[in-house]
């Protein structure tokens, strides 16, 4: 899909400011190697003011191309929160309907009091059901591996729970998950975790056919999203490029090649919180379908309240990020920031210290992908690359900085 832009004077930009955003991705990023290949749309009420692409993500030096097809990892979680939501449309589930009621392997599923590593396990049992708005808003007391604080990542790791290429179908994947410990009786904390993926496998089940399939039915192909799934085809891996990660020295390793990706075939684990791929043009229709209230160009994949309440701060007692989360996302420069079903929401735009609107939402991925919806100033930005982890890097913020620093004129 060709992205072309519009005159930015027409939309409020100032040119040169948006040129200037290249210009510093490339001297802070793409010429020091730390992300060696970047591509960056902003559009304003869904016109294109600026696409640029630069760098090269091929160990052959090969650039990057308009359409490359990126792994998008946890940007797959809005994804997969609006196919639950557009079942919840149809009467199907309820926000505090019991997870066990999908999912009854989970249903006896006990919080951590003591044990694990070489210890077995000692728990009780949560203070109330997990529900499935827990799962939307990371209030379920999962937990991902990756995170290394407690006996119950651990036993992530060791069961090899979030290995997307590995021995789990979503099936095996819930029942493994529930014989091991909650981090905390559901609703009562935030954890950033695998409760996305329990999603994927709640929406499988009550659409009672494959999670792609659903994925293809009711978002991919009313949005022409022609070129986002689970992997790239064997007509499109051409398109993906390499994957890297950052070392402890500062310096990239190669994680995953286009030759060899394991992005490259439809994996046994569909991964609703990280496994899927996309371009900027088709992340930017479904960006735009939800600024539009849920709709574009015809196709309605939601209702505009629906939308809404998605994207209202749903974490418990009304509080931010700093205030609730047990791990991840606690840092100060998530102050002011909630959670919604499925996306961070800014309620207060000042004490995030950077540029927004009240009601913004967004999200990222781990290979430092990233996009923002300002339904105020009518802004989407879509921004991919293939480094990861993303804490690595400030660019999600810098980025939002230049954004803002370019419109000329302002809708608030």
């Amino acid at each position: 899909m060709t992205i072309m832009t519009v005159d930015p004077k027409s939309q409020g930009f100032d040119p040169a400011r948006l040129a200037h955003i290249d210009e510093f991705l490339k001297r802070r990023y793409v010429d020091t190697g730390r992300l060696p290949g970047v591509q960056l749309l902003v559009s304003r009420d869904g016109e294109p003011v600026h696409f640029s692409t630069q760098g090269t993500l091929r160990e052959d030096g090969v650039p990057l191309a308009d359409d490359t097809i990126f792994r998008i990892a946890s940007m797959s979680k809005p994804v997969t929160s609006a196919a639950f939501m557009s079942l919840f449309e149809e009467g199907r589930i309820q926000l505090d309907d019991p997870v066990s009621k999908v999912l009854p392997e989970l249903k006896d599923t006990g919080v951590l009091v003591a044990g694990g590593f070489e210890a077995p396990f000692q728990t009780k049992a949560p203070d109330r059901p997990m529900q499935m708005v827990d799962l939307l808003r990371h209030t379920a007391g999962f937990t991902y591996s990756f995170q290394y604080r407690t006996a119950v990542d651990h036993a992530h790791r060791k069961a090899k729970l979030e290995n997307t290429h590995g021995n789990f179908d979503l099936d095996g994947f819930v029942q493994a998950l529930g014989e091991i410990p909650l981090e905390f009786s559901p609703g009562t904390s935030w954890n950033y975790s695998v409760a996305t993926d329990v999603l994927g496998a709640v929406v499988q089940r009550l659409a009672d056919k494959p999670l792609d399939e659903v994925f293809a039915e009711r978002i991919f192909r009313p949005l022409g999203m022609d070129d986002t799934g689970f992997f790239a085809p064997a007509d499109k891996l051409a398109r993906l490029p390499d994957c890297y990660a950052v070392t402890p020295t500062g310096k990239n390793r190669l994680l995953d090649s286009r030759d060899k990706s394991a992005w490259g075939a439809r994996p046994k684990l569909l991964s609703g919180g990280g496994g899927l791929v996309s371009t900027s043009a088709d992340y930017h229709r479904f960006c735009h379908a939800f600024l539009n209230g849920g709709e574009l160009d015809g196709a309605r994949i939601l209702s505009p309240t629906t939308v809404a309440l998605m994207t209202a701060n749903h974490l418990p007692g009304g509080k931010d990020l700093t205030q609730v989360s047990q791990s991840l996302f606690s840092e100060a420069a998530n102050e002011g920031v909630g959670f919604g079903l499925g996306f961070a929401t800014t309620m207060h735009p000042h004490r995030t210290l950077v540029p927004a609107s009240k009601g913004e939402f967004y999200w990222g991925g781990y290979f430092s992908t990233a996009f923002f919806i300002d339904p105020v100033e009518r802004l989407i930005m879509v921004f991919m690359t293939q480094v990861g982890p993303s804490m690595q890097f400030n660019v999600r913020r810098e980025l939002k900085t230049l954004i803002h620093a370019a419109l000329t004129e302002s809708y608030a």
